[in-house]
């Protein structure tokens, strides 16, 4: 959340247009999800927006802030703007009543590889955990046996899913250059590696180990073998050098930087190696257990992450196994 602070910060006092001169200020998060750190982003924009409002001695009037919030049409919107009254209940305390109307909040439900708003229209873009996400499984994938990139997979399933993500990313890019204004900017988190080899345990040792989960559903007779075979995660971790080379290539914006992030897997370094495993498995769950249910119904889903909780705690007992994030901060050409 820093980098997305100190970019506004930056955009007023360098590169962008003075408080004085500018009334709106239109920002987009994008893959926004339901949880509170939907409202901890926006919390975080206003506050910073206001501070330098605040700070601003030729302002006559608060700017308005515009947030439009996006995910994909299953995501949960209903819990979003339910919430929103008492959020906004919130900000009056904090900043007055008068800077509180100026906030406006808004949803569209769409895939963020789409055009999601007017041409020039936002000022600042923010996504964070999406961009990992495919569009799609790559086609006519052969991984038997895997769900994702794996030590033994054949090299073909590695370009695929290279091949889906660069695709991809060149469309995020290229969709949202049409939607923001000239030295607008963008900051993007997801997950990727910082080595090129793409089946290091930090890239895909996780999936690895819910393959080898799902693996012994099979041996018990609860799923088929080639459920198994046919289900593969819509995801790809890239190497940070090739966000850079899609970057450069589709030629919208200027890479200002790229900030690679390690955690540990075992985040508070616990001895109680179960106990990690099983809060990594209910992360994990959260975010394929729509996937896995489509797939394979709902069922076996508790032995299944019973398993994969047992599984990442034996990993754990061995081997400190890092999450990789990139952060990418862009300059619209």
């Amino acid at each position: 959340m820093s980098t997305v602070k100190d970019t506004i910060k930056d955009m007023f006092t360098n590169h962008f247009i003075p408080f004085e001169v500018l009334e709106s200020f239109k920002i987009a998060d994008i893959g926004c999800a339901s949880g509170p750190n939907t409202f901890l982003f926006m919390s975080e924009v206003i506050d910073t927006i206001n501070n330098l409002s605040n700070q601003n001695q030729n302002q006559n009037q608060a700017l308005e802030i515009s947030i439009v919030l996006n995910d994909l049409h299953k995501n949960d919107f209903n819990s979003i703007f339910s919430t929103l009254p008492s959020f906004l209940d919130r900000l009056q305390e904090k900043h007055g009543y008068e800077f509180s109307q100026k906030c406006f909040i808004s949803g569209v439900a769409a895939s963020l590889y789409e055009r999601l708003q007017p041409s020039k229209s936002l000022h600042f873009v923010h996504s964070s955990s999406s961009l990992h996400w495919l569009s799609q499984v790559p086609k006519n994938l052969e991984n038997k046996g895997h769900i994702y990139i794996a030590k033994d997979c054949l090299p073909n399933v590695f370009e695929a899913y290279k091949n889906q993500f660069y695709k991809d990313f060149s469309s995020f890019l290229n969709k949202r250059s049409h939607e923001i204004l000239p030295s607008g900017r963008m900051v993007l988190t997801f997950m990727g590696r910082c080595i090129p080899e793409p089946s290091n345990n930090d890239c895909c040792c996780l999936w690895e180990l819910l393959a080898q989960s799902l693996l012994d559903m099979v041996s018990q007779g609860l799923i088929k073998k080639e459920d198994v075979d046919s289900f593969n995660l819509p995801l790809y971790t890239p190497y940070h050098e090739e966000v850079k080379e899609i970057i450069v290539k589709e030629m919208s914006f200027e890479l200002e930087k790229i900030v690679i992030f390690k955690d540990n897997w075992d985040q508070d370094d616990s001895d109680d190696k179960k106990k990690s495993g099983q809060d990594i498995a209910d992360c994990i769950r959260a975010v394929t257990e729509q996937m896995l249910v489509t797939h394979f119904g709902e069922l076996f889903l508790n032995n299944v992450f019973k398993r994969y909780a047992e599984r990442i705690a034996n990993h754990l007992k061995t081997e400190k196994t890092k999450f990789i994030n990139l952060t990418v901060s862009l300059r619209k050409k």
